[in-house]
């Protein structure tokens, strides 16, 4: 095998809570991971020397990226070079709590091992995962998960959601490092662990009891993030709420007619929208 193709999603937070700060710097939380049916596509191809390439021209100027560090540390893992062209054909939001770079960074880890047949163990491989960001171990198993510690420690749900869900992004970047600098940890009024002990939760329950810390922070700093979730409401989303540390904002809806009604309006207000019917 001379090249492989992997689909990297996108995935959305059902809520986070951000409970404290941790002596190394990072903060223990909880939530619910979801993933999307949205995917960047990663082709890695053996070659004489190493190059990457993007549709995407933001990355094509960036010296490294998360795709690039996860080969160099799949690199110095293996102790050996990987001389491969890597593409990215880009369709997530940057910068949009999409969990796109983690995604990629999780899809080269497998992809690299799948074409050079490295055996690996998977806490090996979650540990290198970790070394590159909090939540691309979820990415190495991309399925509803209730997540904890710096989001790393996952527990698979079994949800039943038949919504229909709507994503929307305005086009703001926001800064991960910098909505981590403003939080305030607190616990929260209602603990998303609970449904790690449960099988086969409703949407429902999930969804009343689940809140964003980033929430207050990020709306006073960009309005217009917060006027997508009060116009999901006006639409008759059954919920809605921003996704990680935003711009995005995820509505759920009980029905496709009024979850096109509200992907129209912001498609003609020229933002990023996705709709997927959930399962």
């Amino acid at each position: 095998m001379d090249n492989i193709t992997i689909k990297s999603p996108a995935k959305i937070n059902i809520g986070l809570n951000i409970i404290n700060k941790r002596e190394d710097g990072f903060h223990n939380l909880e939530t619910i991971f979801y993933p999307l049916e949205l995917f960047d596509e990663i082709t890695i191809t053996k070659n004489s020397s190493f190059s990457f390439n993007s549709n995407d021209q933001q990355l094509n100027l960036e010296k490294t990226n998360l795709i690039i560090r996860a080969k160099e540390t799949l690199e110095n893992f293996c102790q050996t070079t990987f001389n491969v062209n890597i593409y990215l054909k880009k369709k997530i939001p940057i910068g949009a709590g999409l969990g796109g770079g983690s995604s990629n960074a999780a899809s080269t880890l497998i992809g690299l091992t799948k074409l050079f047949n490295i055996k690996i163990s998977d806490s090996d491989l979650s540990g290198m995962g970790l070394s590159l960001g909090s939540d691309v171990p979820f990415f190495l198993n991309p399925v509803p998960s209730f997540a904890e510690s710096r989001g790393e420690i996952l527990y698979p749900l079994s949800i039943i959601a038949k919504k229909f869900l709507l994503i929307v992004n305005p086009g703001i970047h926001i800064s991960t490092r910098w909505a981590f600098g403003l939080i305030k940890p607190s616990l929260p009024k209602s603990s998303l662990k609970l449904f790690a002990l449960k099988q086969n939760i409703s949407i429902e329950e999930i969804i009343t009891a689940a809140s964003n810390d980033f929430e207050n922070i990020v709306f006073a700093h960009f309005p217009m993030v917060a006027g997508i979730k009060k116009k999901m409401f006006e639409f008759g989303a059954r919920q809605c709420m921003m996704t990680g540390t935003g711009s995005t904002v995820w509505g759920m809806f009980d029905d496709k007619e009024t979850a096109y009604q509200a992907e129209v309006y912001f498609k003609n207000k020229n933002y990023f929208v996705f709709m997927q019917k959930t399962i």
